[in-house]
């Protein structure tokens, strides 16, 4: 976990920098009793070539956080937003160490699901938070080992068709109809649907909000 140090302040609320459904119904279920903002962002996402799964959801998450402090300060107009926490996370799968992204449409979606069918690959979860009066930084990642059935390609279509692919890495949502795609896993489970719990709350601790 990479972080940059400041002194604690007290948070008086979550940011969370993402349009996920998901991501807010994890965050909510930590029950934090703090409000919490939704911001999406419009961060590059461009990938650089020698950059490893890892190091991909961890640069895009941190861009991500910072792209929504900028909008912070932007709307509030003063030097950041309170005591704001900002939360950003990024989800990749990797296959091989290849990285597969979101589907730019069925026939990618179909793809990639081929690539993946009867084989184990990684789900890398990256986490950046970003405390918005002292600038503390906080990044880290998780990977989770996830094995496919054998998907012949009928169901492949039949799963496409349900248009549950469209806006997720590696075209599955393992919370959805996916789950029925999935023969196993080793790792987080949360880490694969988009927002590793057991990791955000480790970070969440280094600026003094405990889940427990």
């Amino acid at each position: 976990m990479t972080t940059n140090q400041h002194v604690i302040e007290p948070i008086s609320r979550i940011v969370l920098a993402s349009s996920s459904p998901r991501r807010k119904e994890l965050v909510a279920s930590l029950d934090l009793s703090l409000p919490v903002y939704i911001l999406s962002t419009d961060a590059d996402e461009t990938v650089l070539d020698h950059w490893t799964p890892q190091s991909t959801v961890e640069e895009l998450s941190l861009r991500k956080a910072t792209a929504a402090l900028a909008m912070l300060r932007e709307r509030e107009n003063k030097p950041a937003g309170a005591f704001d926490l900002i939360i950003a996370a990024d989800t990749i799968v990797a296959l091989d160490g290849q990285i597969l992204g979101k589907p730019r449409d069925d026939d990618e979606a179909a793809s990639m699901l081929e690539r993946l069918s009867g084989k184990q690959h990684d789900v890398f979860t990256g986490i950046a938070c970003i405390a918005a009066d002292s600038g503390k930084t906080l990044v880290a990642s998780r990977r989770t080992k996830v094995k496919m059935k054998e998907l012949g390609s009928e169901r492949i279509r039949r799963y496409v068709a349900t248009g549950e692919p469209r806006d997720k890495a590696g075209s599955y949502g393992i919370q959805g109809l996916g789950s029925t795609l999935v023969e196993e896993i080793e790792g987080c489970y949360f880490n694969v649907v988009g927002l590793p719990l057991s990791l955000l709350s480790d970070m969440l601790e280094q600026y003094g909000i405990r889940v427990l």
